[in-house]
């Protein structure tokens, strides 16, 4: 009897999930992704702020398809779906499925600004990281022989949008590289002449954890010298500045956007299927759509609701409905039922700076050195590959003694070079 074949579309956390629940099983599995590698989004900010290489948080996808039986990886640009003729349809050709999870994950939404998307930074994509790292580096390298006072407080002066994770871990990590490591590298450049700002629309930052830990992380900011500047909202932005909402103007020529996700594009060329807010897929309960049972949506692309509100878009909902995706087309073969997909929530947590983070978890929360270290050994434990963990763990340690990061290399003078 043929195996079925399971095509993964994508291979964020969920897709990588889902084929590790797969691997080894009476199925021959496809994955699909743009990319020939894993990347560990929640450390790209690292990479951006010159504390870890661009390779330690990636893994080569065939260095696991390789272990695992009736496995294969394809390099390729998804296009689109034929949802009736069970065929992904990529750039490699048609590939035919009996089940199909999608797992594209998601986009940065720039909610139509489109002066916003023109000259924001976002990270999402590896290349991203390394490109807003040579960056700043090179601000520093203009300021220093900048002779106009106006030019350099702006090429001094960094936004970031979003007070999220993201946007406060970025800001923390950004700052310590400024007063740690630039600020001797450029004896010319004074750390009270640089500017960080954070903006958040809504009254405080980290909105999904506690009050206490909103407050504290707010604190520590303000403590390591960046803005925050809670209810404003970034409407607009050129090479130079970014405009609020009330018409004040920051001159600046670096902007980080980290204010909203939407559904992959490949959401949108899902023909005949339901799509909630930012485009998500609507699925059924078992992460099905309706229409073809076969089709599972998984992670940021599925609008999966429970108790009346969509799931976030988080790396630990997309692991975990990945997994139960791999389990209901294994139960699906077997005859068996399993019961509808529940998210369970672990907590949340958010580094600030050195020996500072914040976290929530099973009713309780933690901050300071222990919530540190407790982001720190989690962070470690679900990255992929033993040399990884080694490489991310070896420079953590020497960062932390040393206050030192070996990473500061402009790799390329692309993008906005010309700009500064």
């Amino acid at each position: 009897m043929q195996k079925k074949r399971v095509v993964i579309a994508g291979m964020g956390f969920g897709g990588l999930r889902a084929a590790k629940a797969l691997a080894g099983s009476d199925v021959e599995l496809t994955m699909i992704d743009r990319n020939n590698y894993h990347l560990f989004q929640p450390l790209l900010y690292q990479v951006a702020t010159a504390g870890l290489e661009q390779e330690a948080i990636a893994y080569p996808l065939r260095g696991l398809t390789r272990q695992w039986p009736n496995a294969s990886f394809l390099l390729a640009e998804i296009g689109g779906v034929d949802l009736a003729g069970k065929s992904v349809l990529t750039d490699a050709g048609s590939i035919p499925y009996d089940y199909l999870i999608v797992a594209a994950g998601s986009r940065t939404n720039f909610f139509n600004m489109k002066s916003v998307e023109t000259y924001a930074f976002d990270l999402k994509q590896l290349a991203q990281a390394e490109d807003l790292r040579n960056h700043i580096l090179l601000t520093f390298e203009h300021a220093s022989r900048e002779t106009d006072p106006q030019r350099r407080a702006a090429l001094l002066t960094f936004v970031i949008v979003g007070g999220g994770p993201t946007g406060v871990e970025f800001a923390g990590a950004l700052r310590e590289l400024i007063v740690y490591v630039l600020s001797q590298d450029y004896s010319t450049i004074g750390v009270t002449e640089t500017r960080i700002v954070l903006v958040e629309a809504a009254d405080s930052l980290l909105t999904a954890m506690p009050a206490n830990l909103r407050l504290y992380a707010h604190q520590k900011l303000c403590s390591m010298g960046v803005e925050v500047l809670l209810e404003n909202r970034v409407v607009g932005a050129t090479a130079e500045s970014v405009e609020l909402h009330g018409g004040a103007v920051i001159p600046s020529h670096t902007l980080l956007w980290s204010a909203g996700v939407a559904a992959a594009d490949l959401a949108g060329r899902l023909d005949g299927v339901e799509r909630g807010a930012a485009g998500r897929v609507v699925v059924q309960p078992g992460l099905n759509l309706k229409e073809y049972p076969e089709v599972f949506v998984v992670g940021d692309m599925s609008c999966c609701v429970e108790n009346g509100a969509p799931l976030p878009m988080m790396a630990p909902v997309a692991s975990q409905q990945g997994d139960y995706a791999a389990r209901m087309i294994l139960a699906r073969e077997q005859g068996k039922t399993l019961p509808p997909f529940h998210y369970f929530d672990k907590g949340a947590m958010a580094t600030i700076g050195r020996s500072s983070a914040v976290a929530a978890a099973a009713g309780f929360t933690f901050r300071g050195y222990v919530a540190w270290l407790a982001w720190l050994l989690l962070h470690l434990y679900y990255l992929i590959g033993f040399r990884n963990r080694l490489v991310v763990m070896m420079n953590w340690t020497y960062a932390y003694w040393f206050q030192e990061r070996q990473v500061r290399l402009i790799t390329a003078k692309k993008r906005r070079a010309e700009q500064l």
